[in-house]
């Protein structure tokens, strides 16, 4: 039987580095997706996903386990995320030489019973609700990538992102609102 986070984290405290190859091999991916979804850009999330393991390193000594894993752990990504947002805007860059990344956070796969066109048409779909979603203010994206792609309760949100129940209710039902208006042209 595997041991559970908080046994890890245990270990990690202890002086057992080895416990944070276990805690990046069950978490890395999924927290990669989400910082992912949380910056459109695949080398940022890569580079926060390991920047966020290096944090939980560090508060090894600091973590109770008394709470809930996951939302300690997307908390310190969220950290992380908002800060390179905040960091971005401050400090904006355009290079010139790399070509521009199109966000794709859900590839469509390849459909043998799809005509191009389909196939084409699909994908055009896909990436307007991409930059729809990546257009989301910080916190309303935030708060839809925990709540869609991580399954967490409004309760689990608050608690990771400090607020209530109700502000986490009210975000999603803010992004889907500005999401629904983005993309109202695609339903036509």
């Amino acid at each position: 039987m595997e041991p559970s986070d908080f046994e890890l984290m245990a270990r990690l405290a202890k002086g057992d580095d080895l416990a944070l190859n276990a805690l990046m091999d069950r978490w890395g991916e999924r927290v990669t997706a989400f910082l992912f979804r949380m910056t459109g850009n695949r080398d940022t999330a890569v580079d926060l996903a390991q920047e966020t393991f290096v944090k939980l390193y560090q508060a090894k000594n600091r973590y109770r386990p008394g709470g809930n894993f996951p939302t300690y752990l997307f908390a310190i990504s969220g950290n992380l995320a908002r800060n390179h947002a905040r960091w971005n805007r401050r400090h904006p860059t355009v290079s010139l030489d790399a070509p521009r990344e199109e966000p794709s956070i859900c590839p469509q796969p390849i459909d043998p019973g799809r005509n191009p066109l389909e196939a084409a048409e699909a994908m055009e779909t896909t990436l307007a609700v991409d930059r729809a979603f990546q257009t989301l203010p910080d916190d309303l994206r935030e708060a839809m990538v925990l709540f869609i792609y991580e399954g967490m309760s409004h309760a689990e949100i608050a608690s990771m992102i400090g607020c209530s129940p109700k502000a986490v209710e009210t975000r999603i039902y803010r992004a889907r609102q500005l999401l629904k208006e983005r993309l109202k042209d695609l339903a036509n």
